[in-house]
């Protein structure tokens, strides 16, 4: 079984998770490289599902870019996910509610198997990534008023460093620093390439 078939990779996830369980690594939340002492005082809950394809011994990541007539983050490249809402009991629920919404993604064929660190954005959300597999037999549709397109990119080459560039940019008048993973044509970035670094450092930290 390939190190990167969605079993294996689940179990390696599992692995180090149960590893770092109690640890100031686990128990800390993760700010995002943008963020600025001070310039958000109250944060608000959000989740997003990482859906991990099981296509044999190469997984893939579900990913969406989102419309470009959004208010927020038009045009970017997302994990499902979204706002944690009053009726939602847990951040996985959140999640695959959301994963339902934008993209049509069916429960029954998701199992999420754990959460990682919190992720705190520049923009002041705190995000629950809540960690899945995904069986073939799934039909996605997108949500016109939030998805332009949905697509996968390969486990392997989100889990490759050699892929993780670091860059700066101006926002808000301050120099910021973000992750960048183009793959072919989409330039993933910001909050979504920091939480797929964040799972890299969360499997193979030592």
């Amino acid at each position: 079984m390939s190190e990167f078939s969605a079993p294996r990779f689940r179990q390696t996830v599992l692995d180090a998770l149960a590893r770092h369980d109690g640890s100031a690594f686990l128990q800390t939340p993760i700010r995002d490289l943008a963020w600025h002492e001070g310039e958000v005082t109250t944060l608000k809950d959000a989740a997003v599902l990482i859906p991990i394809v099981d296509r044999g011994d190469e997984a893939t990541v579900i990913l969406t870019q989102r419309t470009h007539h959004l208010q927020a983050h038009a045009g970017q490249i997302a994990f499902p996910g979204g706002k944690v809402d009053g009726g939602d009991e847990t951040p996985q629920g959140a999640a695959l509610r959301e994963a339902s919404e934008e993209i049509g993604l069916d429960a029954q064929y998701v199992q999420p198997f754990g959460l990682l660190r919190p992720y705190i954005s520049s923009t002041g959300y705190r995000i629950f990534p809540v960690l899945s597999t995904v069986n073939t037999g799934f039909s996605l549709v997108p949500n016109p008023c939030e998805v332009e397109e949905i697509f996968e990119v390969p486990l392997r080459f989100l889990m490759d460093p050699a892929n993780h560039q670091k860059k700066s940019g101006q926002w808000r008048g301050k120099t910021r620093h973000y992750f960048a993973m183009p793959y072919n044509d989409y330039y993933i970035w910001g909050v979504t390439a920091g939480i797929l670094r964040n799972l890299y450092e969360t499997v193979y930290h030592t």
